[in-house]
Order: C-alpha cells, then sequence, then structure tokens
C-alpha cells in the first residue's frame, strides 16, 4: 500500500482512499481440508491441476464474495447519498477528512498489527494447544480492549493537530467544523478494533462470512443517516450555516453505524466458541513475541500513513486552491469518493481470495512447506486478476459514465462527478498492480515476516510521494488529484516488482510461467470488452445525449456485452481459471449438482 491507511483489504466501512477500512472478515465459509503431509524442502512440489487450488478457494470464498458484494452496493448507495447531502466542496472536504483521521490512528497503532501479526499468532498458539489458544485470545482481545479506549481519549484531545497535519489548508468555519467532527468521530477508534479483533478472532476458526456482512448494516445506518440530512436541509449547506442540530444529526449516524457493526459480530463470535474474560496473566516471552513482530508492523503503518499525510494535505490544498480559482471542487473528496470505487473489485474478489488465503498459508508456511505456500499464492494470484483486469478496464473506459450514473445529484453538479471520473481512471490502472502487491504482502505476513514488507514500503511510499508533490508543483490546478491518483499507481506497480524478486528467492520461485502466462492471454482477451465498451459510451452518448440516462445505458450495455465477450474470449484462449470459476458458478445454480 501507499500513502493510503493501511486497512483497506478487510471491510467496506472505511471512508479513508485505503479502501475499505480495517474492519472485517468473514462466518460459516467452508472449512479447509486438513491437508496430508507435504514434501520435504527441496524436494519439487507435484503440480496440481491449474484449476485445483482456485477452485478450493472460490469454494471457500463463494459466501464471502456475497456479503462482500452487498456490502459494497450499499457502501456506494451510501456514497452517493453523502456525496449528494455533503457535495464535493467545503463542507464534505471537512466532513470526509475528519472521519479519516479515527482510522488513520487505529491504523497507526493497532490496525497493522491485528492485520500482519495477530491471525499468525492465533493460529499457531491454536496449532501448539487448544486450551493454551482460548487462553491467549482472551489476553490479546483484553489489551487490545484497553489500548483501543485510551487510543479513542487521546485521538479526541488531539483533535486540532490531526486536522493540521491532513488539512492544514483549512480555514475559520471549515477548521472550526472539521475540529470538531474528528473530536466526535475519535470514539469510532474504539469500534474499529473490537470489530478488527472480532473478525481476526472469526478468521482462525474458519468463520469467514460474518465480518463481510456486517458492514452492510453500517452503510445502512450511514444511508439513512444522509438521507435525512437531505429532508432536513433547505438548499447547500457550508460550514458557515450548518446547524447544531445537523452536526448532530451526521456524528451520530456516522458513529452508530459502525457501533452497530461491530455489536452484529458477537453473535457469530459467541457460536464460534468464543467467551471473553479479562485476562492479563500474559506468559513470558508472549509480549516480547508480539512485540518483536509489531516493531516491523508498526514502522511499515507509519511509513504509509506519513504518505498518506503528505497527499490528502496536498489534495486538501488543491481542494481549497481550486475553489478560489473558480476550476472547481478538485480536491479530497473527489479524490476519495474515486477510491471507493476503485475499491470495489479488489474487495469482490482479492479480499475473499487474502482471507481464504492467510490462514492456509500461515499454516503451510509453519510446517515449512515453501512449495505449498507458492502453490497457494499463484492459484490466488491468477484467480484475482481473471476478475480484477475486466473491472480495471471497464472502470477505466466507461469512468465518466460510473461517475455521472452515482454522483451527479443533489450538492453535485455533472462537472463536479466528471472529477471523480477522471480520477477514477487513473485508479484503475493501479487496479491490478495493488491487488497483486497486497496478495504477495500476505505471504511474507504469513511467514511472520513484518520486517520485509516495511522496507519495501520505503520504496513504494517514497515513489509515491515524490510523485505527488512533482505532480502538485508542476499540473494544473483541475489536474493534480488526477496525477496524484496516477502516481499511486506507478508506486503500486514498484511496489509488486520488488515484492516480486524478494518472494522468487524466499520461496524458491513463485510460479512465474503459469502466471505470466495465464495474464497474457487474459491481455489479449480484455481488447474487445474495451471496444466494446467504448462503442457503447460513445453510441449513447451521441443518440441520448450527455447525462444520467446515457450514463445508466452505457453501463448496462458496455459491461454486460463486453464481459460476455471477455468470457468468450478467455475460454477460446483456454485460460484454466475462467473455467473453473464459470464451473464453480454454474454448480451452484438450480437444477446442477
Amino acid at each position: 500500500m501507499t500513502s493510503q491507511p493501511t486497512g483497506a483489504e478487510q471491510g467496506s466501512t472505511d471512508p479513508s482512499p485505503q479502501g475499505s477500512g480495517t474492519q472485517g472478515r468473514p462466518a460459516g465459509a467452508e472449512p479447509v481440508a486438513p491437508r496430508g503431509p507435504g514434501p520435504a524442502e527441496g524436494e519439487k512440489h507435484p503440480q496440481a491441476p491449474s484449476g485445483g487450488r482456485a477452485s478450493s478457494l472460490l469454494r471457500s470464498g463463494a459466501m464471502m464474495a456475497v456479503g462482500t458484494l452487498a456490502s459494497r452496493i450499499t457502501g456506494f448507495l451510501r456514497s452517493v447519498i453523502l456525496v449528494a447531502a455533503l457535495g464535493t466542496a467545503a463542507l464534505g472536504d471537512a466532513y470526509n477528512t475528519a472521519n479519516t483521521i479515527p482510522f488513520i490512528v487505529y491504523d497507526l497503532l493497532l490496525g497493522g498489527i491485528l492485520t500482519a501479526v495477530v491471525v499468525p499468532l492465533l493460529v499457531r498458539a491454536r496449532e501448539r494447544d487448544p486450551v493454551y489458544g482460548r487462553q491467549y485470545e482472551q489476553r490479546l482481545f483484553t489489551l487490545a480492549l484497553t489500548g483501543l479506549a485510551v487510543m479513542a481519549a487521546v485521538a479526541a484531545l488531539l483533535a486540532p493537530l490531526l486536522i493540521n497535519i491532513y488539512g492544514s489548508d483549512f480555514q475559520g468555519e471549515q477548521r472550526d467544523l472539521a475540529v470538531l467532527f474528528a473530536r466526535l468521530f475519535a470514539v469510532q477508534i474504539f469500534f474499529l478494533g473490537v470489530s478488527a479483533f472480532a473478525g481476526a478472532i472469526l478468521n482462525t476458526r474458519q468463520r469467514f462470512v460474518a465480518p463481510m456482512w456486517a458492514p452492510v448494516l453500517n452503510n445502512i445506518v450511514i444511508c439513512v443517516t444522509g438521507v435525512t440530512f437531505l429532508l432536513v436541509t433547505t438548499g447547500k449547506v457550508t460550514p458557515e450555516s450548518i446547524t447544531g442540530t445537523e452536526v448532530a444529526l451526521l456524528a451520530t449516524g456516522t458513529i452508530g453505524g459502525i457501533a452497530v457493526q461491530t455489536l452484529a459480530l458477537w453473535p457469530s463470535l459467541r457460536g464460534s466458541g468464543f467467551r471473553w474474560r479479562p485476562r492479563f496473566d500474559f506468559r513470558r516471552g508472549e509480549l516480547g513475541q508480539i512485540g518483536g513482530m509489531a516493531i516491523w508492523t508498526l514502522a511499515y503503518v507509519v511509513i504509509t500513513q506519513a504518505g498518506f499525510a503528505v497527499t490528502t494535505n496536498l489534495l486538501n490544498a488543491v481542494g481549497v486552491q481550486g475553489r478560489l480559482e473558480g476550476v472547481g471542487n478538485v480536491g479530497y473528496t473527489p479524490y476519495f469518493n474515486a477510491y471507493q470505487l476503485f475499491q470495489l473489485p479488489y474487495a469482490i474478489i482479492g479480499v475473499t481470495v487474502i482471507t481464504a488465503l492467510l490462514p492456509r498459508m500461515s499454516e503451510h508456511a509453519a510446517e515449512g512447506k515453501r512449495s505449498l505456500v507458492r502453490d497457494d499464492f499463484s492459484a490466488g494470484l491468477r484467480l484475482a486478476t481473471v476478475v480484477i483486469l475486466p473491472a480495471a478496464a471497464l472502470m477505466f473506459v466507461l469512468a465518466p459514465d460510473i461517475a455521472t450514473a452515482l454522483f451527479a445529484h443533489g450538492q453535485t453538479t455533472r462537472p463536479d462527478a466528471l472529477v471523480i471520473g477522471d480520477v477514477m481512471r487513473m485508479f484503475a490502472i493501479a487496479l491490478v498492480p495493488f491487488s497483486a502487491y497486497q496478495l504477495m504482502l500476505r505471504v511474507f505476513y504469513a511467514h511472520s515476516d513484518t520486517r520485509t514488507p516495511a522496507l519495501v514500503a520505503i520504496v513504494t511510499v517514497s515513489t509515491n510521494v515524490a510523485l505527488a508533490l512533482v505532480l502538485y508543483n508542476t499540473l494544473p490546478t483541475e489536474r493534480v488529484a488526477m496525477g496524484i491518483a496516477g502516481g499511486f499507481a506507478v508506486a503500486n506497480l514498484t511496489g509488486t516488482l520488488v515484492c516480486w524478486l524478494i518472494l522468487r528467492r524466499k520461496l524458491e520461485g513463485v510460479d512465474g510461467r503459469r502466471i505470466v502466462g495465464t495474464n497474457l492471454k487474459l491481455a489479449v482477451a480484455i481488447w474487445p470488452l474495451i471496444g466494446f465498451a467504448y462503442a457503447a459510451h460513445a453510441v449513447s452518448d451521441a443518440a441520448i445525449g450527455p447525462g444520467f440516462p446515457a450514463s445508466v445505458v452505457a453501463l448496462v450495455v458496455g459491461s454486460t456485452g463486453g464481459g460476455l465477450l471477455y468470457l468468450v474470449f478467455a475460454r477460446l484462449l483456454r485460460v484454466a481459471e475462467v473455467q473453473t470459476l464459470l464451473s464453480t458458478v454454474t454448480s451452484r445454480l438450480p437444477g446442477r449438482s
């Protein structure tokens, strides 16, 4: 990840442009089947059929993907309603910046540790002794709750300083409103941590569905809040004109959403057998083990958050400058909403694959079965690319239609929406390398290696920040957000290449021939999709005229027709993962066994 909050992989409620929050993983997914003894290190592992591990991942992730899809659809609706209610100008920038801060603070102090450290440690503790594993869970949960409460209180006290870091160009009423929101939203840190820790515990128990569905409740609460805000306000609301009642409404709905999401996980926790009792009786070496891994994880998060602070500050400065120059709303909020859309394909398939793979790879890494880790990684990457690549192509071609259909409503005009579309195109270029980068990081975490991701982050974040600074000082104001998104794409590509080189040595190969072969075939199959989607966009604009109806027609026709062409050509090119995907889906249709 580069210059973004690091929790993005887990849920859909994270409002930060890291994507989808630091919360949740999924309950009830099909358990991973026990494996027999693997080959000794140094022996060549028999090559499984290309679709074997991919099919297993699809079965394990089916309910996760459905839950994530529901979460993302309601998340889209939430974003649409909030953009209509708050706009993309000063009020939207103040709200979104303040609402991003709890996720940033949480990630800095705990989120990355949960993601990279807790799951492998819990897996190892349970393998050592089930009774010890349960006690270890309780001790870690107690420690997390205590730390989260302190973190939330400190963040509320430091709200003015945090707003200075992420929105130094905010002035007057906009800054006062942002500070007020930041103080109120700080309590979300506690709920975020509890939700993420609950998801980690469920993850190690092979219960994957509940945390993928819980964000739907959060989104519904915020959707209701946004609609209510639209109903109780008249005209354009600004930081100067917003009332105390309206501020209270936004704060209550925003905090209430994450609280409901967190409480919704408790039945699944109890159903998995988890019973929490406060415990501080850490055994000798336990805290040291956590600390040894957490130091490098914390370094990784600090590096990425430092980069995010730079880009957020630049984007907020661009937003203020754009309004002064009269070029429109071109700052943080358009970038923020484009990132939310960019995260959808990754969340549906990438997060699903990562969630299913991490416990499995951790188990194989703990057993020293390097060849099985390599096979898991290869299958996961190839399967994710099959879905993410066409999604990226459709996002790039149809970005103006997506932005117009979703955001050109209420206080947001079509030109404002098209700014979001322009930024989205740059993010579309980043989608495949971003997804590959996230999966590669999980290979290191499965080996309890948090040092390498931190060192790689130095390279990726430095690339992102350097490009952001150069583009901020050279591009016209209205193009800076798009340029920074392009820099994000370059940085993730850099991180992917660095990780690839390191993993080749660590795993004694990464199954590169199959991975590259699959991607070359997909690169050919994608062109009919691109041509058809572009034609649908051009014809609908010419026949109907630019606007909401034409955008909806282009989206429906372009994505459906283009998607079918992609599947046809992928099958003609004998892409095994596409066949696996189609077989898994059709086998679940009524009347099929």
